[in-house]
C-alpha cells in the first residue's frame, strides 16, 4: 500500500518537484527488522541519499546494497537470482516509462519483495497505476536521508504490514535420521548463498547439536527465552542471538541436563512471534518428540520439511504425520519431505517411488550416504558447503533453501503481488 505523504494533494502537471520532508520533532521511526534492501540508482544524489540512509540508526539491522542503472539494471540483475525483501527502484523518465520498466521487474520478481519506486513524476495518474501494480510505495526526488528510513520501515511498521518472517520447521520422521544436520545445512544455504538474515533455533533442549555443528558455545540461547516469556522483545532476542555469519545467527540449545525441559503447547509463541517480526527466515530444528509445543510449532510454521530414512518405520511415521498436517493445514501447502542417507551398502531400502506412492507426493530431494563427507564436517563443526563447496549434497541443500524460501518455484515462473496485480489490472 502507498503511503506517499510527497504526492497527495502536489500538482499534477509534472512541473513541480516536492523538496524533501524533515523529520518533525514529535515523528517516531520505528526500526527496520533485519532484510536485505538493494537499491538502483539512476543519480548520484539518490545514491548518496540511499547510502546515507543504510547508515542511519534505523537501518543498522538492515543490509543495503547500492546499485546504478535504475530499473534497467535490476531487471538484468534478477533474471538469474532471487530478489531481496526490498528493492528501490529510481526510475528517471516519463510516467508510460516508469510503468514499463515496472512491468518488466515483475516477471522477474520473487514472491513477498516490497518495491519503492522513487521518480520526478508528480502525478496522481501514476500514482494510482503504481498503486494497481503493488508498488509498495512512491517517493519524488530529490529524497532525503530521512525519506529513504522512513519509507523502508514504514514497510514492516504499518498497521496493514504483514511481518516480514518465514518460518521453516525440519522435523525427522523418526530419531537419528539427520533432521538436525539437513536443518542446519539448510539455514547455512539460505543465509550464505540467498543472503537472507536467518536464524536457526535449537528446540532440542537437552540434546541439541546446533552449536556443535557452528562451531559455536554461546553462554546464552532459547532456553533463556522460553523460561523468561514476559522479557521477550527484539532486544532481548537480539541479546541471546550467536552470530555465525553476516547473515546467519544460532539460537543455541543449552544441551544440559541440570533440568528438566517439560512445557506447554504456547511456550514458544512469543519468542517466534519476536523473531517473525524483525527476521526474514527462521529454521527451527524440531526434535522427534511428540507433544503440545512440537505439534504446534509444525501445525504453525510457514514450510515444513520432514526428513525420513529409507526404511518402514520412517515410511509409516512420515505418512502419518503428512496426514495429520495436511488435515490441520488444509489452506497450506502440503507438508515437503526429503530422504536422507540412501544406498548405505548392503541395507536394504525402501524405494523413493515408494515412499512418493504412499505419501502421495515426490521427495523434495533425496541426499545420498555420505559418511565420509558428513562425518567430516560434523567432526569439524562446519557444513557441507564449508567442507566441499561444489559437492553435489552441498548443491541438494542449495535448492531445497531455494524452495523452503519460495525462490525456486519463482524461478521456474517467479511471479509477486506485483506481477499478479498486473495482470488483473490487465
Amino acid at each position: 500500500m502507498i503511503k506517499n505523504a510527497h504526492l497527495l494533494g502536489q500538482p499534477q502537471d509534472g512541473s513541480q518537484t516536492a523538496a524533501p520532508t524533515a523529520l518533525p520533532s514529535d515523528e517516531h521511526i520505528a526500526p527496520a527488522p533485519r532484510v536485505s534492501v538493494q537499491a538502483f540508482c539512476d543519480t548520484v544524489e539518490t545514491a548518496a541519499a540511499v547510502q546515507s540512509a543504510g547508515e542511519d540508526r534505523r537501518l543498522a539491522k538492515a543490509h543495503v546494497k547500492i546499485q546504478m542503472g535504475g530499473a534497467a539494471a535490476a531487471v538484468e540483475a534478477y533474471r538469474m537470482s532471487p530478489t531481496p525483501n526490498v528493492i528501490i527502484i529510481e526510475a528517471d523518465g516519463r510516467g508510460d516509462a516508469i510503468i514499463g520498466r515496472l512491468d518488466q521487474l515483475a516477471e522477474v520478481c520473487d514472491a513477498g519483495t516490497r518495491v519503492i519506486v522513487i521518480g520526478r513524476i508528480n502525478d496522481v495518474t501514476l500514482y494510482r497505476e503504481l498503486t494497481r501494480r503493488g508498488v509498495s510505495d512512491y517517493l519524488i526526488a530529490p529524497v532525503s536521508t530521512l525519506d529513504v528510513v522512513r519509507s523502508v520501515c514504514g514497510l514492516f511498521h504499518s498497521p496493514e504490514a504483514k511481518p516480514v518472517g518465514r518460518i521453516i520447521a525440519v522435523v525427522g520422521a523418526k530419531g537419528g535420521v539427520g533432521a538436525s544436520t539437513v536443518a542446519h545445512n539448510i539455514a547455512w544455504a539460505i543465509a550464505r548463498d540467498l543472503n537472507l538474515d536467518s536464524v536457526v533455533t535449537d528446540l532440542d533442549l537437552a540434546f541439541g547439536t546446533a552449536g556443535l555443528d557452528y562451531n559455536q558455545d554461546p553462554p546464552q540461547g532459547i532456553a533463556d527465552a522460553v523460561f523468561s516469556p514476559d522479557r521477550i522483545d527484539t532486544a532481548f532476542v537480539d541479546r541471546l542471538l550467536s552470530k555465525c555469519t553476516d547473515h546467519l545467527s544460532l539460537l543455541a540449545a543449552p544441551a544440559t541436563l541440570d533440568r528438566v525441559y517439560d512445557f506447554g503447547a504456547e511456550a514458544f509463541d512469543a519468542i517466534l512471534d519476536s523473531m517473525r517480526a524483525s527476521i526474514p527466515c527462521v529454521v527451527l530444528d524440531v526434535p522427534h518428540i511428540w507433544s503440545g509445543w512440537t505439534r504446534r510449532l509444525l501445525i504453525s510454521a510457514d514450510e515444513i520439511l520432514i526428513v525420513a530414512g529409507p526404511d518402514l518405520a520412517n515410511l509409516r511415521n512420515a505418512k502419518n504425520m503428512v496426514d495429520l498436517l495436511r488435515a490441520a493445514r488444509p489452506n497450506d501447502h502440503p507438508p515437503h519431505y526429503c530422504l536422507n542417507q540412501i544406498g548405505v551398502p548392503k541395507r536394504p531400502e525402501i524405494a523413493p517411488a515408494d515412499f512418493a506412492k504412499a505419501l502421495e507426493d515426490q521427495p523434495l530431494t533425496v541426499i545420498p550416504f555420505e559418511p565420509q563427507l558428513f562425518g567430516t564436517a560434523a567432526n569439524n563443526g562446519q557444513m557441507i558447503a564449508e567442507v566441499a563447496a561444489n559437492h553435489k549434497t552441498a548443491d541438494l541443500f542449495r535448492q531445497m533453501a531455494q524452495v523452503l524460501t519460495g525462490r525456486a518455484e519463482a524461478k521456474r515462473g517467479r511471479q509477486s503481488l506485483l506481477g499478479k496485480l498486473l495482470k488483473r489490472a490487465g
